[in-house]
């Protein structure tokens, strides 16, 4: 069976105490984010300045919970890059579509 650190007990018949000072570091690290990006779309004018800021929130929590929750802060340098190098391309495709589409309509909009 495999040993896990810090949850085995210091004496026969003892309960080791739970290690869950990570999941609160991280429960309150995802609060912040949170809470910032609630500031952000609350306080500011709608913008591409603002889409901006609330989607790169959004992917740097989602980039910290799968780095936490799913263990791949644990992983080989490969495996890591492997997963962050398609999704840096998909950000990038996201962030060009959005573009495109504002000059989409921008077009559309000389013609009305």
């Amino acid at each position: 069976m495999a040993n896990h650190a810090g949850t085995e007990p210091t004496a026969p018949g003892e309960i080791a105490k739970p290690n869950t000072g990570w999941i609160w570091r991280t429960f309150w690290i995802l609060v912040g984010i949170t809470a910032l990006e609630f500031v952000f779309v609350f306080l500011m004018n709608p913008s591409t300045l603002r889409n901006s800021i609330f989607i790169v929130l959004t992917i740097f929590k989602a980039f910290f919970i799968v780095a936490e929750f799913m263990h791949l802060k644990h992983e080989v340098k490969a495996l890591i890059w492997t997963i962050l190098i398609p999704m840096a391309l998909l950000v990038w495709l996201l962030i060009a579509l959005v573009t495109e589409g504002s000059y989409q309509n921008a077009f559309w909009n000389v013609f009305n």
